[in-house]
């Protein structure tokens, strides 16, 4: 494994702890009717490669699975993401 592979893995590690931790503690905020983490910042550490970390914590917290652009928004993210990681490696072997 290279030093780019490793990298790469240790981010996505970190981006998708995190995601998962974020939903915890907006969770912990809604029921305690304490200031919240934006929408936006969720989806940000969705699109930045933590998209299975927030679908995770979405469910084992009971978290936003109410809202519809949550239930079909992180798993699409997370489908584009699929694509485009298969589309680079497939591309990336034939070179």
């Amino acid at each position: 494994m290279n030093t780019i592979t490793v990298i790469l893995l240790i981010y996505i590690g970190i981006i998708n702890l995190a995601g998962f931790i974020l939903m915890g503690v907006d969770k912990k905020k809604a029921i305690r009717n304490a200031w919240r983490i934006p929408e936006a910042r969720l989806f940000l550490y969705a699109l930045l490669g933590g998209s299975p970390g927030c679908i995770l914590g979405m469910y084992v917290f009971r978290h936003k699975t109410k809202h519809w652009y949550f239930v079909w928004g992180m798993p699409a993210i997370l489908i584009l993401q699929i694509v485009a990681a298969c589309f680079f490696l497939i591309r990336n072997a034939t070179l």
